[in-house]
């Protein structure tokens, strides 16, 4: 994944998606703020064929296989989801 922030909260996903889940690479801007087609290209060449690509692979695999665990019966999501309406049917 590349990413191309823009504004509001897009800025805060790239720095997730870069430093924090380390699943993609942030588009870095010249000095006017824009992002170059250089830099686009170089982004996607890390990603596609560099050490850097595989280990951003394999960290995709680790959160796409985490995600698939909380959502499965029994999952963290499955059971907050339970546990959510059962207090909303709870309540007056």
């Amino acid at each position: 994944m590349v990413a191309l922030p823009q504004w509001m909260d897009q800025k805060t996903n790239a720095k997730y998606i870069m430093d924090v889940w380390k699943i993609g690479l942030k588009a870095p801007c010249d000095e006017r703020g824009v992002v170059r087609q250089e830099a686009v290209e170089h982004c996607i060449s890390e990603v596609m064929e560099e050490e850097k690509g595989k280990a951003i692979q394999r960290n995709s695999i680790k959160w796409r296989d985490l995600a698939r665990k909380a959502v499965c019966r029994g999952g963290s999501s499955d059971k907050n989801i339970d546990e959510f309406i059962a207090k909303l049917q709870v309540q007056p």
